[in-house]
């Protein structure tokens, strides 16, 4: 883990309220894993005072070199407004890389992937990471969900890596009109993966979790949650444990990843 100020590459608009920011890491971040995040922080400014979490999308290499990461994000609130007007070769301080990301276990050939919104972020990086390991990805599936079409992201990442996916959204805008869990049950009772990965809202994980035990197939979710430090000093992002275990975990040590039988959601 480090903190410093490096240089932005990139600051794109890729869609409506949604930015891809190219960050200038070096160091550790070359061996960054799928699911791990930074804390942010804007250069020079009093406000926000608090740096804010931010799931890596993807690393950046060129001409066989690493030069950096991807953050993909949602314009939502003060913090993401002033971050999506910074320029190339502006300053921005970064903490990470931080917490725990998804686990990649041997022999796994069968995956099915599920990401609401922007819960997409990490599941391009993983999907990637499993294709560099030469896993055979035309036998894994995505199943993708958004409030309408201006919510689906990243298709041409899992086109490039021809991928098969499952489009879903609240308004019928793209793709069927239902929850992306209902196809994902689907999938489920005609065949079960070995292993099943989830990043999204809340409620979307609960879903998930519910049909992962229903048909007893292994999980592992990427909890969304807010932090205020990221190094577990503050205490503000506590899970709740599943089971008998009464020890309260943290998202920014112990996660952002759990395996669904771990916590209660």
């Amino acid at each position: 883990m480090t903190q410093e100020k490096i240089q932005v590459l990139w600051n794109k608009n890729v869609g409506p309220g949604y930015f891809k920011i190219g960050l200038n890491c070096q160091g550790e971040y070359s061996e960054a894993k799928p699911g791990q995040f930074v804390m942010l922080r804007l250069c020079d400014r009093i406000e926000p005072l608090l740096r804010r979490p931010f799931s890596i999308h993807r690393l950046i290499s060129g001409k066989g070199q690493f030069q950096g990461i991807e953050i993909l994000y949602k314009v939502v609130g003060k913090f993401t407004k002033k971050l999506s007007v910074l320029k190339k070769k502006e300053l921005i301080d970064i903490l990470g890389p931080l917490g725990k990301g998804f686990s990649i276990p041997k022999n796994i050939k069968r995956i099915f992937m599920v990401a609401g919104g922007i819960g997409v972020a990490p599941i391009v990086f993983l999907a990637s990471q499993l294709k560099n390991n030469e896993m055979d990805i035309s036998r894994c599936r995505m199943f993708l969900g958004g409030r309408s079409k201006d919510d689906i992201l990243c298709l041409d990442d899992f086109d490039q890596l021809k991928m098969a996916v499952q489009l879903t959204t609240d308004d019928g805008s793209a793709g069927s009109k239902c929850l992306v869990t209902h196809p994902l049950e689907t999938a489920l009772a005609e065949r079960q993966p070995d292993l099943l990965y989830a990043c999204g809202p809340r409620e979307m994980l609960k879903s998930v979790v519910v049909l992962a035990q229903k048909f007893t197939v292994k999980c592992q979710v990427s909890v969304e949650t807010m932090m205020a430090c990221g190094m577990g000093a503050c205490l503000g992002c506590a899970v709740e444990p599943g089971g008998a275990s009464e020890k309260y975990l943290h998202a920014c040590l112990d996660g952002p990843v759990f395996d669904a039988n771990t916590i209660k959601l």
